[in-house]
């Protein structure tokens, strides 16, 4: 006998592409609270399938997968010199090894990719991991919760 189990079509459901991973980056990013987004200044936020060869040097990698997100740029302090040519700030989120860590987790996606903003912002600005905490367990708080289907 056949067990029927009705659920998402998942039969046709696919990873996200980066594109869309992007944009719940850059949505995830917008709900953080404004005090946090300004530590970034002007910021590109970017999602690549892997870290480059010269990352994985710089960082003494193992492995693609060991790396979810990479802040690159200047904190604020460092700001009052600013070079020539410099780009804005820049965080790059790995697709493959965020899908991974999904997989092998029981996180939603969207709870991963605000984790890895925050930490990636915090760390590089010197925040503790209680401050990261609090400002994640906040960032839940400023997406409006979606109704049930009429």
């Amino acid at each position: 006998m056949v067990r029927l189990y009705q659920t998402r079509a998942w039969q046709e459901q696919l990873s996200p592409s980066i594109e869309e991973m992007e944009l719940l980056a850059l949505e995830t990013y917008t709900a953080l609270p404004e005090e946090f987004r300004s530590l970034t200044g002007e910021i590109v936020i970017q999602v690549a399938e892997f870290p480059t060869e010269d990352i994985m040097d710089d960082l003494a990698l193992e492995t693609p997968f060991d790396l979810l997100g990479l802040f690159e740029g200047r904190g604020l302090a460092e700001r009052w010199n600013p070079q020539t040519g410099e780009g804005p700030n820049r965080i790059t989120l790995y697709r493959r090894a965020i899908l991974d860590y999904w997989s092998e987790n029981e996180e939603t996606l969207g709870d991963i990719v605000t984790h890895v903003l925050i930490h990636e912002i915090g760390h590089h600005f010197g925040l503790s991991d209680d401050d990261m905490e609090r400002i994640e367990e906040g960032a839940g708080d400023a997406y409006p919760a979606q109704s049930a289907p009429q």
